[in-house]
């Protein structure tokens, strides 16, 4: 069983910064990737990074590339999202998420555990 906490976000203003964490229980969370997805009022949840188990491999969705960053810390069992630039276009309930692969994915149905989510909010 793994359990996943988010924290880190907030309310903050275009074009400024927060870093989202994602605190993981288990030892499985380690061996596997894991991914950060947001869903907005009315849309469908997206993918907006992976990072595979070693960290070697990231990803990013067009929208956030250059401007979000992915990492983890496994000595901690921690997940972390960098996010810099912030526009009002990413104002979005962000979760974080264990994926069943090693490498990664983009597809929702490959991730099995997921934490409740942290709000952020970017206001113009």
């Amino acid at each position: 069983q793994v359990e996943l906490v988010e924290s880190g976000g907030g309310l903050v203003q275009a074009g400024g910064s927060l870093r989202l964490t994602c605190a993981a229980s288990g030892r499985r969370f380690s061996s596997y990737a894991m991914g950060w997805f947001r869903q907005a009022p009315g849309k469908e949840r997206e993918v907006v990074a992976g990072i595979s188990w070693k960290g070697d491999r990231v990803d990013y969705a067009d929208s956030v590339k250059g401007r979000f960053t992915i990492s983890r810390d496994s000595a901690k069992n921690t997940g972390y999202l960098q996010m810099n630039s912030l526009k009002p276009e990413d104002t979005a309930l962000y979760l974080c998420a264990k994926s069943t692969t090693y490498s990664g994915t983009r597809l929702r149905a490959a991730y099995d555990f997921w934490g409740q989510g942290t709000q952020v909010t970017v206001s113009s």
